[in-house]
């Protein structure tokens, strides 16, 4: 290779490292083109999978600040630059790993800090972005739901749960006044609940 293309090569390699998430590192060694073109589309919504030079891949590390691939650019070399969701990237790499045994995942990088194979197969065993933005987004609107029911209380129910509160503060003296507030709150969840339950009599 010419030192013109080899310059545009580790150029390019410089800006992939610098533009992705994660990286991961494999051998593939005895796979066939038409595997490796499956892999790479399998791939495709979260990583570019590109078959890399050793010598030229390890300066591009080293120029983009990358060193969990010191020592094991060896054998035929591909790289999954990773700028989707990097749990579906390291699924489809573990999948295609079992099916396809001769891939070999040989480690990794994440936000900048090195992951050994083993570390990849453990993030391949995660829930995905979406499946845990889905949950955040359940429970969020679980805690909402419980919002609305309180700001939708009729304010004669607040009044009565609040003078009932101060009602018991007064009783019982100035110990009780210094008492927790989440003792208070505990006293006012449960005089809600049976204001509710009498207003539900009444009707």
């Amino acid at each position: 290779m010419a030192k013109p293309e080899k310059s545009a090569a580790i150029a390019e390699l410089t800006d992939k490292f610098r533009s992705s998430g994660a990286a991961v590192l494999t051998e593939y060694r005895g796979l066939t083109v038409s595997q490796l073109t499956q892999l790479r589309s399998s791939l495709r919504e979260h990583a570019s999978y590109a078959v890399v030079k050793n010598t030229l891949t390890q300066i591009a590390a080293k120029e983009a600040g990358v060193t969990a691939f010191d020592g094991q650019l060896t054998g035929p070399s591909a790289i999954a630059f990773i700028t989707g969701d990097p749990v579906e990237a390291a699924k489809g790499l573990r999948d295609f790993a079992k099916a396809n045994p001769l891939l070999v995942i040989k480690g990794g990088v994440l936000d900048g800090k090195p992951l050994t194979a083993d570390e990849i197969k453990k993030l391949a065993d995660l829930e995905s972005r979406e499946v845990l933005l889905a949950k955040l987004a359940g429970a969020m609107n679980a805690s909402l739901s419980k919002a609305v029911y309180l700001f939708a209380a009729p304010l004669s129910q607040t009044a009565r749960v609040v003078d009932a509160l101060r009602a018991k503060v007064e009783a019982e003296g100035p110990v009780a006044a210094e008492a927790p507030a989440e003792a208070a709150a505990d006293e006012a969840a449960e005089a809600s609940t049976e204001d509710v339950a009498a207003g539900g009599d009444e009707s």
